[in-house]
């Protein structure tokens, strides 16, 4: 369990809610909720009383973050792991995030909490879960050169890095003629054809900037659809439903925009039952975490699996997404302040229990 959050005290309401996002020394400046990609956020938690305000992240002012960071109730943190165009990552930040939390503030979504389950090595984790499948952790250059290529021979197989977003670091692969494999690049759709052991020597650049790699077999209904699974805690919040061709062959074209809808679209209610019920409790007692723990806001991806046994659709785990989610139905942004403004209130009652009593 991570540290618990600093409980205001009698008469300090509305809590003071800090909203986290990565920008520049310009941005933080002028940094307004009203106009902010986040305006539909700032706007709920004022509708359930929380005061929300911009703390852009600029790793050059990271004590000027850390300071108004510990002057909040809670901070919510909307930063990818990975910046495309200039390749930051999280470390700076993570660094403030966790003396914050220790400080007593909550913070979704913790790094801590990241680690465990918004990197691919929550895949292997869960693998034994409803939502598994043949997954395998590579912790070293050496273990995936021994191990990858008797994997691949039996079928296609997508290679991920541990962390990464936008399509960075996966990779399909599957046997082309002789010592050969094609190669597809989820970021950009790049495909080639190379030698096997090729491909794996440059792994070891993968490797050197913090590994592992994980790999889990190609869905062979990929083209079928990605659902993705919006959750606040442990309750389901909304759905986005969207067709995914970044590792289709080049005739598909470019994928469609997302489609987002609430947590009662009659399509997914079945996944909804099993998210609910099944898999985000057993995942939250396999980690060793408590509902609590869990970010205001997440996501997990799914593809179809094989049809079961009566002809219904199966999930397949792809990633779970903590770092930066957004956007979101507009259906979540209600469940997400209600998480937030519930655990906040949790905290709060003991000091207002003990202050009655003169504790």
């Amino acid at each position: 369990m991570l540290p618990v959050p600093k409980m205001t005290g009698p008469g300090q309401h509305p809590f003071k809610v800090a909203v986290v996002w990565r920008g520049d020394a310009r941005a933080r400046a002028e940094a307004r909720p009203e106009t902010s990609r986040f305006a539909a956020v700032f706007a709920v938690l004022e509708r359930h009383g929380l005061a929300g305000e911009p703390a852009v992240w600029v790793e050059e002012l990271a004590d000027d973050v850390r300071a108004q960071l510990m002057a909040v109730d809670a901070v919510l943190v909307w930063v990818n792991p990975v910046t495309e165009d200039t390749g930051e990552d999280r470390r700076a930040l993570d660094a403030v995030l966790r003396e914050v939390a220790a400080a007593g503030i909550l913070v979704s979504c913790h790094p801590d909490v990241i680690d465990r389950i918004g990197t691919k090595e929550v895949l292997v984790r869960t693998r034994e879960l409803g939502w598994g499948t043949d997954t395998h952790l590579y912790a070293s250059h050496a273990a995936l050169a021994a191990e990858f290529p008797a994997r691949v021979a039996e079928g296609p197989r997508v290679l991920k890095c541990s962390r990464g977003n936008g399509g960075i670091g996966v990779w399909k692969v599957e046997r082309a003629a002789g010592p050969d494999v094609l190669v597809q690049e989820a970021r950009d759709r790049s495909r080639r054809t190379m030698p096997l052991d090729a491909f794996l020597a440059e792994r070891a650049a993968d490797f050197a900037a913090g590994g592992p790699l994980v790999d889990q077999p190609f869905q062979a209904r990929h083209l079928e659809g990605m659902v993705r699974c919006y959750v606040s805690g442990t309750r389901v919040a909304g759905f986005g439903a969207q067709y995914v061709t970044a590792l289709a062959s080049p005739e598909h074209g470019r994928a469609p925009p997302r489609l987002y809808s609430g947590p009662d679209d009659a399509r997914f209610q079945h996944l909804r039952g099993l998210m609910e019920a099944e898999w985000i409790p057993e995942m939250t007692l396999l980690l060793g975490l408590v509902p609590d723990d869990l970010p205001v806001v997440w996501d997990a991806d799914f593809l179809l699996g094989p049809k079961g046994a009566a002809g219904e659709d199966t999930y397949v785990l792809c990633e779970i997404n903590a770092s930066s989610v957004y956007p979101i139905p507009d259906e979540a942004h209600d469940t997400l302040a209600a998480t937030l403004r519930h655990r906040l209130d949790d905290a709060h009652r003991p000091v207002e229990r003990d202050a009655a009593f003169g504790g």
